[in-house]
């Protein structure tokens, strides 16, 4: 039961680790707005959801002090990198195909419209669009670091639910 103890702390422990890469990672693309005046597109919005959909779930993982908890917060994101890989994946592809658009004419509105974008417009609402490539960051596109964050977080939770799926489960009154 103690080396339970101590790899359910290890887990959430780097579940904190994966929440400030998260923010960190939302960070740098305010940095890349702001300082570097690259505006985001509608689906640099939804990667920045995504992103901090991960930080979320894993800052409240963090706070569980039982198995079941931090595996269903780590399965919801496992989910959120999914989904930030779809929408990394396909900001790249509109960008090594521009004659594709993000479809910013019907994306852009229902972007606008999330509450966040009413609470901080300056951060989450749309200002560029998904076709404008900016310089690379160490020869690669921010789409395709994105889409490269999102695969090894998603990797790496995945392996971390299969790997403590066993994981005792304390029921009231069941013993195993």
């Amino acid at each position: 039961m103690n080396d339970d103890n101590a790899l359910l702390r290890r887990e959430r422990g780097l579940l904190v680790l994966l929440g400030l890469i998260c923010l960190a990672l939302v960070g740098g693309a305010l940095y890349f707005q702001f300082a570097q005046h690259e505006d985001p597109c509608p689906l640099c919005i939804l990667i920045r959801y995504f992103f901090l959909l991960m930080a979320v779930f894993a800052f409240l993982g963090a706070r569980l002090t039982s198995w079941r908890g931090v595996r269903v917060l780590e399965a919801l994101a496992v989910i959120s990198a999914l989904g930030g890989i779809v929408t990394a994946a396909r900001l790249a592809w509109v960008q090594a195909f521009p004659s594709f658009s993000c479809g910013f004419d019907t994306l852009q509105p229902i972007v606008d419209a999330l509450p966040p974008a009413h609470w901080l417009p300056s951060v989450f609402k749309v200002q560029g669009l998904c076709e404008t490539t900016y310089p690379p960051i160490v020869g690669l596109s921010m789409p395709i670091w994105a889409l490269v964050a999102f695969v090894v977080a998603f990797v790496l939770l995945a392996a971390s639910l299969w790997r403590n799926r066993r994981r005792q489960v304390s029921w009231p009154g069941i013993r195993r």
